[in-house]
């Protein structure tokens, strides 16, 4: 349990919060909590931020709040009073996250169904994209659960998500619990199941898709891209509009995040958090450096299609992001 912006720093550097939709939840409410408590809300903002560099719904939801803070204040003076604005601006994130991820699975559908009529989708995903990362029912799971509760899902391959197994550990944990027919793989598996015709989609989550619709997801992505690609295969991102950057011209501009080489020299214990070198079992000779990226960068040249709340994209092209980017700018503004 958080009680204050410090730990919910630790729990979303550790991974016990993690997934691009709700760390933009967990950083307004961290905001909220700052300025609830009485803290800093600047310094609090500015830690919450630079918890995780990649996901870019992070800043987008410590900004929101922040803002809502900083004009209540300017407004009314009371401290109290810019608290609840900054909580409410929170509330309305989450809420709007939940709407986001229904029209998402909605439309992720249809976009199957008409890429792959006859339905009996096989459709392979990666890493964690359910309701344990949204405030719904998540991004890229969310339309494998529609296809499933529309009996146009005929199975569901999960990779196990190497190296803290996101994908055995909870992506095959929220399949189970709806019911749904799902097979686990090692990532090094995809390859074959690819070659012996057995992917029909690929539907995977981003943390950041830059300007030009270059898209960085977890670590593994990139890889399945290029297999689709070969394959003759969709390979379908599904992500809130949050998660595009304009600011972000390219897939080069996006700052991959490093993390410690031991979540790889290690085999870390099922649980989340991941607390640190020594934690897990050892499964490299004693000082063996690790490459361990948590992203990587898929360009867009090899996404079929990007499907948001206000609909796909497809081709995946700057000027086709800019306009549902700028329909969702005057949504906002009225």
């Amino acid at each position: 349990m958080c009680t204050d912006a410090s730990a919910l720093v630790e729990a979303i550097r550790s991974l016990a919060v993690r997934g691009a939709p709700v760390l933009g939840i967990a950083g307004a409410y961290g905001v909220a909590l700052a300025a609830a408590r009485g803290f800093d809300v600047e310094e609090a903002a500015r830690a919450l931020e630079g918890a995780r560099p990649t996901a870019v719904n992070l800043s987008v939801g410590v900004r929101r709040a922040e803002s809502a803070y900083r004009a209540a204040l300017a407004e009314t003076g009371d401290p109290t009073a810019a608290a609840t604005a900054a909580l409410a601006a929170a509330r309305a994130l989450h809420r709007e996250d939940a709407e986001a991820s229904a029209r998402m699975a909605a439309h992720g559908l249809a976009l199957l169904d008409e890429l792959l009529p006859g339905g009996g989708h096989r459709v392979l995903t990666h890493c964690n994209t359910g309701s344990l990362v949204s405030g719904g029912e998540g991004t890229a799971f969310a339309v494998a659960l529609a296809a499933h509760r529309e009996g146009r899902l005929r199975r569901l391959w999960v990779d196990e998500t190497r190296p803290l197994l996101q994908g055995s550990r909870l992506t095959a944990y929220e399949a189970a619990r709806h019911g749904m027919a799902y097979t686990l793989l090692t990532d090094n598996a995809a390859g074959s199941l690819f070659a012996a015709g057995e992917v029909d989609a690929v539907l995977v989550g981003a943390d950041r898709i830059a300007a030009d619709g270059s898209v960085a997801n977890k670590v593994g992505s990139y890889p399945l891209a290029v297999l689709a690609r070969y394959h003759h295969v969709p390979f379908i991102v599904v992500a809130p509009l949050t998660t595009v950057d304009p600011g972000t011209p390219d897939g080069a501009s996006i700052e991959v995040e490093q993390r410690p080489g031991f979540e790889v020299t290690e085999l870390m214990a099922p649980q989340v958090p991941v607390t640190g070198a020594g934690a897990g079992i050892p499964v490299a000779p004693l000082g063996t450096q690790a490459h361990n990226p948590a992203f990587d960068v898929t360009p867009p040249e090899l996404v079929t299609a990007i499907v948001t709340e206000r609909g796909a994209v497809s081709p995946v092209t700057a000027e086709a992001l800019a306009e549902l980017c700028d329909g969702l700018r005057r949504t906002a503004t009225g």
